[in-house]
């Protein structure tokens, strides 16, 4: 009689955890990736030169996020920028900038993001760690970032700061930082439709 009993308790528990391996199956599946809207999102740049901010945009990135801000730990997101899409309001500056001295973008057309970890950190903020390439150098960087769920759109802000040179952005003269600061700071806006 107690050999019975054993052997439904064990039939029991692994139904049971067959059943919490399914959901947490499906329930993964369910948070699937989803493409940025490079439409509605921006990709923009603050640098200073001789101590003036000066504001740059990507005008075309790709990628895609698979957040539930339920669990953002199982969270990922990755980023690619079309380097020669770099605008900063002047065709001869945009042109001195994909040289081989700035962005070199013949040789190093994208630049990517992709995440290693995301953790909440507090109401409506997380904080994403990960891997940023950029002319063939690749950096660890945290960006704290705030998101915003509203029926199946999200929206991601935040603020990368990075120093320009670890990139090797600005060789020869141009690497000294009192003319162009080492200091660039990424803000970009993403927005992500399920």
């Amino acid at each position: 009689m107690a050999d019975k009993i054993v052997l439904k308790s064990t039939r029991a528990s692994r139904a049971v955890l067959l059943a919490m391996a399914a959901g947490a199956l499906f329930g993964a599946a369910s948070v699937s990736a989803a493409p940025i809207d490079a439409a509605k999102s921006t990709v923009i740049t603050t640098s200073k030169q001789m101590s003036v901010a000066v504001d740059g945009k990507f005008k075309k990135f790709s990628g895609d996020v698979t957040f539930d801000p339920a669990n953002p730990a199982a969270g990922s997101a990755k980023v690619n920028i079309d380097i020669g899409s770099y605008d900063i309001g002047s065709d001869e500056y945009n042109n001195t900038l994909k040289s081989a001295e700035w962005f070199d973008s013949a040789k190093y057309p994208q630049a990517t993001f992709v995440s290693s970890s995301i953790a909440a950190a507090g109401p409506g903020k997380l904080t994403v760690k990960g891997k940023l390439t950029i002319k063939g150098k690749t950096n660890d960087v945290t960006v704290p970032l705030s998101y915003a769920v509203a029926g199946n759109t999200q929206t991601f802000d935040g603020v990368a700061s990075i120093k320009r040179l670890a990139y090797g952005i600005g060789a020869n003269e141009w690497k000294d930082t009192s003319v162009v600061a080492d200091e660039v700071d990424i803000k970009f806006h993403l927005i992500v439709t399920k």
